[in-house]
This record gives C-alpha cells, structure tokens and sequence, in this order.
C-alpha cells in the first residue's frame, strides 16, 4: 500500500451472525457487500460505499474464537509486517497472529497494545492507497478512538510505533483529556480517552459518516441495535452530530452525520 506507516487502511467485523450484520449496516450505512474474489476457506464478506470504494470486511467468527464477543478491528498499513510485529513486542504489546501471508491480497499479523487494544498490521499486494479512513466522505470512517487505562502510555507506545503525535486535547473533567493524535500528513486521525470504568478492557472504536445522523438513529433502531449516547453535537463549526451504538449482536460503533433542520 502507499499509506504511511500507522495509517488506518481497513475496518473488519468479526461476529457470529454475518448475515444479521450485513442487513444491520446495510440499512444504517448503505453498504454494499460482496464476496472477496478468487474464493476463501471462510465466510468474508467485502462491504463499500454505494460508488463502490471499499472499506472494510465482515468476518464470520472462527471456531478457534467461539464466545469472543462481536468487535471492530483496524488493520493499520505499514511498509514492513514482519519488522513492524518485532517492534510491537519490543514496546511491550503482544503478538496474536504472527506475520503470514493472504495470497493475492497482502501480508499481515494480529497485535495487542501494552494494555490489550487489539488491532492489525498490513502491508496490501496493490501499491493504491486506501481510502477506507475518509473523514469527509459519507459510507467511510471518520474518526479512530482508543478507550484505553493509561492514555499517557498508549500516545508514547504508538508515537514509537507509527510516529503519532499529539495534536490537541480537550479536558474530560475527572477521566482526564480527550487526547488528539495524528502524523505529519494527517493532522487527526483520532483520539484517545481514559476508560470511565476501572478495569475495562482496553479496545478501539471508530464512527462512521452517514448522510443523516436521525434517519441512521432511526435505522439503528429499527434494525435492532441499541443506542447508548446521544445524538450528541461535535464540537466545531460542521453541525456535526454523534450516536453511540451496540449492534444487535454487542459491537460498538459510533456514527457520525448532519442533523435534520428543526430537529430536537
């Protein structure tokens, strides 16, 4: 891929029902799936925006991970997996997956940060660029959040990692700043927030741009899910506004759009 190191180039569903998925984010997102050319030993499914800019995948759970609740996941590019997985271990994260190839597709390893934030590492066959992390593109991921113990830690672990910097923060009263990060040639990539309950496990969330936050509220709703916060208004001059969710099977997601005229 031509992304620079540490840049979000892949989001993957790992769940138990893909195809209640599948129905979930199309109504929300307006996803189309498909299936991975070239046939897999699994059930993978390929989801993109309406004009057909890839995104993400949809991956039926394995039987090595039965009972492993339904969670997103980010695969970050990288030039080198196999230098990138050493180097991880040597800052204190784990290896999952060790390095190993996708023929036709790329190479990969399945990581944990110091305090258990699971993600991937990737290095893609294509010399494109991924556009899977698209802040202003509506069907795309706006915005990469890591619910972690010790944010202070996790930007030291990471800025030695991929080179991420911090770019801002704003003060979360008593559960400590909302910490901005980004790289030299993307100012923000995300944030990072100290978890509100002691003891919770450290994971990455990731909203995605809809058209319309009410009509995606409503689809969320309809479709089962459960929203946990808002809408809640960004701060900025976008009129941008958030939900919090659980699918119908318990993965978060967060959703971000535009509010209707008049809305309360």
């Amino acid at each position: 891929m031509a992304n620079r190191d540490g840049t979000p180039i892949w989001y993957e569903l790992m769940t138990d029902a893909p195809d209640a998925a599948q129905d979930f984010y199309g109504s929300v997102m307006g996803w189309k799936f498909r299936k991975p050319p070239g046939g897999l030993d699994r059930d993978y499914r390929i989801f993109s925006t309406p004009d057909g800019e890839g995104v993400g995948g949809v991956m039926r759970t394995p039987d090595h991970a039965k009972g492993r609740p339904a969670k997103w996941d980010v695969y970050f590019g990288v030039a080198d997996v196999d230098a990138m997985s050493t180097k991880v271990k040597k800052l204190g994260g784990r290896i999952h997956m060790e390095p190993q190839d996708i023929p036709g597709v790329g190479r990969f390893a399945f990581v944990s940060d110091p305090r258990g934030a699971t993600f991937y590492l990737m290095r893609g066959d294509s010399d494109g660029q991924s556009t899977a992390f698209a802040p202003m593109k509506v069907g795309h991921c706006s915005w990469n959040e890591l619910v972690t113990s010790d944010q202070v830690a996790a930007l030291e672990f990471y800025g030695k990692l991929f080179g991420w910097k911090k770019t801002g923060a704003m003060p979360m009263g008593p559960n400590g700043d909302y910490t901005f990060f980004g790289q030299d040639n993307i100012d923000m990539i995300g944030a990072m927030m100290n978890a509100e309950k002691v003891g919770e496990a450290p994971f990455w969330n990731f909203a995605f741009n809809v058209p319309d936050i009410d009509t995606a509220k409503a689809a969320v709703e309809t479709g089962g899910g459960i929203v946990t916060h808002g809408p809640m208004e960004l701060p900025g001059d976008e009129g941008d506004w958030l939900i919090q969710t659980n699918d119908p099977q318990g993965a978060k997601a967060m959703f971000v759009g535009k509010r209707n005229q008049g809305a309360e």
